[in-house]
């Protein structure tokens, strides 16, 4: 372990725990090999899905499920001194819904994430007490870029300091959280970050795996065939490589626009 170690909070999937998503993954055993420090949150409600629609859930400091997951990351600051400046988030599913949440509410606390199988910050907005919003899921709800960038831009009202990173996975075959929650997750990051929509970069780091990159804070990994089964193996390496936390190449990005686009 480092003597100020980077912290990788990884949130599991509906029906999960945090001690299923430890086993069933490969967050531990690179952070072994890398020296960070790795949360794993379990979900308490009916169905063990995180909170990601509520209107308390999506507002800074507002309370639930993210209030009780930043208190995590700022245990371990204090308890095994851990470095504030090198936090992230990663998950999947219900997980994947709570990266983009803790990204968007708290971009003071989070430095950067990955999230597998989600949909956007306030996808899942509810306001009658449901945690499931049918629309979302299926790849229905759709805004435009700017419309997706102002619901995170609500979440911390006055802030604009720096934005998290993030890269978003999703295959095209998945059927609990639909393929065009890729798209509409990017059109809301390139927003947060005041970028352009058509990708500066394009590879395939594995034949059926399209990667797009948008400058250097938004990155995305379309997955031909696969459906809601992700991250699966070699993935997590890909995404601690995204966060830096191998320390490889990061980048911290520029202060997005403050004019109207």
């Amino acid at each position: 372990m480092r003597p100020r170690p980077p912290i990788l909070v990884a949130v599991h999937y509906c029906t999960g725990s945090g001690p299923a998503f430890h086993a069933g993954t490969e967050f531990a055993a690179l952070a072994d090999r890398y020296g960070f420090v790795v949360v794993y949150p379990s979900a308490t409600r009916s169905g063990s899905c995180f909170d990601v629609s509520s209107p308390q859930a999506l507002r800074r400091d507002g309370g639930s499920d993210p209030v009780g997951i930043v208190s995590m990351v700022r245990y371990v600051q204090q308890r095994a001194n851990g470095d504030p400046d090198r936090v992230y988030v990663t998950g999947s599913s219900s997980g994947a819904m709570m990266t983009n949440v803790l990204l968007g509410a708290y971009p003071d606390v989070f430095k950067a994430g990955a999230a597998f199988a989600g949909v956007p910050f306030g996808c899942f907005a509810a306001t009658d007490g449901s945690g499931w919003n049918r629309s979302c899921a299926h790849g229905t709800l759709t805004r435009t870029p700017r419309q997706w960038g102002d619901l995170v831009r609500a979440a911390y009202p006055g802030y604009d300091g720096p934005r998290p990173r993030i890269q978003v996975w999703h295959g095209t075959r998945d059927g609990t959280l639909r393929y065009p929650n890729l798209t509409e997750e990017i059109k809301q990051w390139t927003d947060v970050h005041g970028l352009a929509r058509t990708p500066t970069a394009t590879d395939h780091p594995r034949p059926n795996w399209t990667r797009t990159r948008y400058g250097t804070a938004v990155e995305a990994i379309s997955l031909d065939g696969v459906g809601h089964t992700i991250p699966t193996g070699g993935m997590a390496a890909m995404a601690v490589h995204f966060l830096g936390l191998d320390d490889g190449p990061t980048a911290t990005p520029a202060r997005p626009p403050r004019t109207s686009r």
